[in-house]
């Protein structure tokens, strides 16, 4: 039911396929795998497909080593008329020990569509603890951010007649 799942984590090991020519986990394989769960997530949410409209502030804290278990997790911080923003956490470790450490942080903001493909409403979501206000506010100022960013992009490009 829409509205109800608000965050979620897919767990799964690190495999050879995505090793990097230094050995580590390639950083396009964990960003698939941090679009992979942002769309299990807000599909969830919105109980709608779901298409990403911004992937930014990526982190990539340490590298993540082959045979690691891999958890991405997903949850809501701010949701739009037919948006939804999503925070990302990729944490990882030997699967042999409980302790994972953060390797990826990122914002994730995804769209709800319609059969068309026109964006389409979600439901509301609200915080109720500090630290989901705290995120949610967040999330906010980070809006305000790239609206900035998109201005001054704009008139860059302008500037340079493109």
């Amino acid at each position: 039911m829409a509205g109800q799942q608000r965050q979620l984590t897919l767990r799964f090991l690190a495999e050879p396929a995505d090793v990097n020519f230094g050995g580590k986990v390639h950083g396009g394989a964990v960003m698939k795998w941090i679009d992979l769960a942002a769309y299990a997530c807000a599909a969830g949410w919105s109980g709608k497909y779901c298409i990403t409209a911004y992937a930014g502030g990526i982190r990539f804290v340490r590298p993540i080593q082959v045979g690691s278990l891999v958890e991405v997790s997903a949850r809501i911080i701010y949701t739009g008329r037919t948006s939804m923003h999503l925070a990302l956490d990729v944490m990882a470790g030997d699967p042999k020990v409980s302790e994972r450490n953060l390797t990826t942080h990122c914002i994730v903001i995804m769209v709800a569509v319609d059969e068309q493909g026109s964006p389409t409403p979600v439901p509301q979501w609200q915080p109720d603890t500090e630290e989901d206000k705290y995120l949610q506010e967040s999330a906010i100022r980070l809006m305000q951010m790239r609206e900035k960013i998109g201005q001054e992009m704009e008139a860059h490009i302008k500037h340079l007649g493109l």
